[in-house]
């Protein structure tokens, strides 16, 4: 009998790229089947083995007072911006239209407001003031004649301070004073200023009343409207 060498079984070598193309092949096409059966989001699958999920999906964020919002929608227009239309003049403090040039005094017997306006058109102050009880004073223009610190009214009816006369009355001047005092009681109150009281003059609360004397020398225009 002759002798045989034993030979060594050969080796096999695992071909590991075989393996790892059978175990993509494998996810793919369980990600596939998965996605077809509806239960997995998958948008598409690349060569390259990734899987991509869906994010197109709108979420709504809940808010801290168990609100929502609506999540972004990508390429979607933004809202169109409308302009607001302009308020008009809340507090009834524009100088009104049509009430003279040039620096001036304006009185609105509808609004009881003065207006003090210097050349420029800049309104230096506007304040409340209390005018006539009676229609004694027509719209127009008037200038300042006569000024008086102090003066008491026809038949002791009050005294007042910074007197500035623009008008003459069927009875006496008309022009802004200071609310006029009857043995030192104011006869009436400073907040009923914005409203008729007089007996024909423009009465002022007492800072007011000084803010004119500096501003309405003789001569100044004043513009009385309705």
């Amino acid at each position: 009998m002759g002798r045989h060498r034993l030979e060594p079984p050969p080796r096999v070598r695992p071909r590991y790229g075989r393996v790892a193309a059978a175990g993509l092949s494998l996810l793919v096409t369980l990600v596939a089947l998965l996605g077809g059966l509806g239960l997995l989001p998958v948008q598409a699958v690349r060569g390259g083995g990734e899987v991509a999920v869906s994010s197109s999906t709108h979420h709504r964020a809940g808010g801290s007072d168990g609100s929502s919002a609506e999540g972004d929608r990508g390429d979607a227009d933004p809202p169109a911006r409308v302009a607001a239309p302009e308020a008009a003049d809340p507090t009834g403090t524009a100088l009104p239209a049509g009430s003279g040039e040039g620096r001036r005094v304006v009185f609105a017997k509808g609004a009881q407001r003065v207006w003090l306006v210097d050349p420029d058109g800049t309104v230096e102050a506007t304040y409340l003031v209390s005018g006539s009880v009676t229609d004694n004073l027509r719209p127009g223009t008037y200038d300042v004649y006569s000024r008086s610190r102090w003066a008491v009214g026809v038949d002791d009816s009050g005294v007042m301070q910074y007197f500035v006369r623009f008008a003459h009355g069927p009875h006496a001047a008309i022009g802004f004073h200071s609310i006029p005092t009857k043995h030192g009681t104011p006869l009436q109150s400073e907040t009923q200023l914005g409203t008729p009281q007089s007996h024909g003059c423009i009465r002022q609360r007492l800072s007011d009343a000084r803010l004119m004397w500096d501003f309405a020398r003789v001569g100044t225009d004043v513009v009385v409207v309705a």
